[in-house]
């Protein structure tokens, strides 16, 4: 099998997986270790290196998510209108841990002062870089059957999130992965027809 055919397999693979438990396949320090080289090796804008992730398991990945429910329940206010959430979130606890995504936006000020004709596109390319060390990620973790899923709840968590986890003010939270044990697959995707999104010219 070609190293193609292995990342497009990959690529198949990696799927957003909500039924999940705490008994992973792998070691924490496997996934330690799978988190560090996507750090290492996930290209961003102008070699910037801008993207922050904390790793978070057991009792702190169960804390953020008691923070989560916490402060939407406040925000919802109706209990039967929280069950919903409430649910979805108890998914979310029963997983191994959950990756958090930041960027920092010192790293990015600093490079608009660097090259200032690109100031107004250095936020841009921090979130696309961002976005490709998700991806990178999530993809890494479906090679060793680790199933995962991507979450926004930002920014309503982001300030209890800092102090929880003494996190520097120039740090902003982008996204949450919570991963675990894969205990169903997801269901059938449909796909919307490649013509329609896509254009080849020159051919």
């Amino acid at each position: 099998m070609s190293d193609l055919t292995t990342l497009q397999n990959l690529a198949e693979k990696r799927r957003s997986i909500y039924a999940l438990s705490d008994q992973l396949p792998v070691s924490k320090d496997e996934i330690v270790k799978l988190v560090e080289h996507a750090i290492l090796h996930t290209p961003s804008s102008f070699n910037s290196q801008s993207a922050r992730i904390v790793v978070l398991f057991d009792e702190d990945h169960q804390k953020l998510w008691d923070i989560t429910e916490e402060t939407l329940k406040v925000i919802v206010g109706d209990d039967e209108k929280f069950q919903g959430t409430k649910d979805k979130i108890e998914g979310f606890k029963a997983g191994a841990g959950t990756i958090l995504f930041f960027e920092d936006k010192g790293v990015v000020r600093s490079m608009q002062e660097a090259a200032p004709l690109y100031a107004d596109k250095f936020p841009i390319w921090a979130h696309q870089t961002n976005a490709m060390h998700q991806y990178v990620i999530w993809t890494a973790l479906a090679s060793i059957d680790v199933g995962a899923n991507l979450q926004h709840y930002n920014p309503v968590i982001d300030q209890q999130v800092a102090n929880t986890w003494n996190i520097a003010d120039d740090w902003e939270l982008n996204a949450q992965m919570v991963f675990g044990a894969i205990e169903q697959p997801a269901g059938d995707k449909e796909f919307k027809p490649v013509e329609e999104r896509m254009k080849v010219f020159g051919k």
